[in-house]
Formats: structure tokens, C-alpha cells, sequence
């Protein structure tokens, strides 16, 4: 994996959104292989329970730029400090279906315990690269949804979790910028607005 094409790379932006938001997609070593963190939000949560995401969240008025959101919403939810990321650049905007603009800002964080705050996040989870990038752990499919067209939804199953959404559609990004994995050209299948969801 190598962070430096992120900042070579030329993120698209999303404008026209109602809302603003960043995430921070942080990556570690751990025992000499690089993982991918993420956190479980907690069940309670109104938007996303239970759902793998990045850590991250809304805009607020205090913010000076979206990279702040994305690392005052990272101290909140797991406790990285603000001097222990080091920012490497950001991936494309992404536009929600519940109407936010999310941008994505990847960074390399320390290896430690982390602390989740319980109101928002219910695990801490570092997945290993090497099970993210075997195809074997990936599906994808072509859905339609009301108002905003055909969209292809990933899923990157992985120890008993699963990333899909819009954190799926980052990971494939960042998988794809920086390491060798291509998602297949064609998804597994094409599914109805209203199919059930493999998760």
C-alpha cells in the first residue's frame, strides 16, 4: 500500500450536497502488516446502526476545513490526538443518498489501543490489508435507487464484519489508488431498490 498516491491523486468534488461532511480513512501497522481501521457504530444510533464506517461525521460552524471535521470527529469517537495522524491527502467526495457531501481524508496513525466513545461507537476494528485485497472476501452488486440512479454497492466481508455502503465505495477507492486491486469490471448481480441486503 503506498499512501503517496493519494496525494498525487486529484479528488473529485461534490458541491451541490445539502450537507458537509469528512471522514478519516487511518491505516496502521500492526506485527509488520498494514490494516485499515474502521469503527462499529453503536446500535442505538438513529442513521447507520451497526454498520462498519470510517470515523467521521457532520461539519460543525467551529471547523475551519473539512480535514479539521474529519480529525476533531476521529478525537471524538476513538481518541486519536490531533498531532498523531499523519495526512497523506484525500480521495473523491462522496454524495449520499441521505444527501451529505462526505470527504475522505487518508492518513497513517500509530499502532495502540484506541478508546471508543460508547455513544457513538460500539468497536474499534483494524482489518488486515491482505484479507481486504483477496477477492475471494469481496462481492458487489448494481442497485437502483429512487432518485439518485444506478449505483454499484461493495461489500468487503472480513472476519465476521462487513464494510459496504458508503465506506465501502471509499475503501474501493483507496484499494484501488493505492495498491494493486481492481474491483471486478462486472458486479455479481443487479438487484431492485427494494432487494434484501447481503449483510
Amino acid at each position: 500500500m503506498d499512501l503517496s498516491r493519494v496525494a498525487a491523486h486529484r479528488p473529485k468534488r461534490v458541491s451541490d450536497a445539502g450537507q458537509q461532511a469528512a471522514v478519516l480513512a487511518p491505516v496502521l501497522v500492526r506485527e509488520d502488516e498494514k490494516h485499515v481501521l474502521f469503527t462499529k457504530r453503536a446500535d442505538h444510533l438513529g442513521e447507520h446502526p451497526g454498520q462498519m464506517s470510517f470515523p467521521g461525521g457532520s461539519r460543525e460552524p467551529e471547523d475551519p476545513d473539512l480535514q479539521a471535521t474529519a480529525l476533531r470527529e476521529a478525537d471524538e469517537e476513538i481518541g486519536l490526538h490531533a498531532d498523531e495522524p499523519a495526512v497523506f491527502g484525500r480521495l473523491d467526495d462522496i454524495l449520499t443518498v441521505t444527501d451529505y457531501a462526505v470527504r475522505p481524508f487518508v492518513a497513517a496513525i500509530p499502532d495502540r489501543a484506541y478508546d471508543p466513545d460508547e455513544r457513538e461507537v460500539a468497536e474499534v476494528v483494524p482489518l488486515p490489508l491482505s484479507e481486504l485485497l483477496d477477492l475471494d472476501n469481496y462481492e458487489s452488486e448494481q442497485r437502483e435507487f429512487s432518485g439518485y440512479g444506478t449505483r454499484r454497492i461493495h461489500y468487503f466481508h472480513v472476519g465476521g464484519y462487513t464494510v459496504w455502503g458508503a465506506t465501502g465505495l471509499m475503501l474501493a477507492q483507496l484499494l484501488e489508488l493505492t495498491t494493486d486491486w481492481t474491483a471486478p469490471e462486472e458486479p455479481d448481480r443487479i438487484v431492485d431498490s427494494d432487494a434484501e441486503l447481503p449483510v
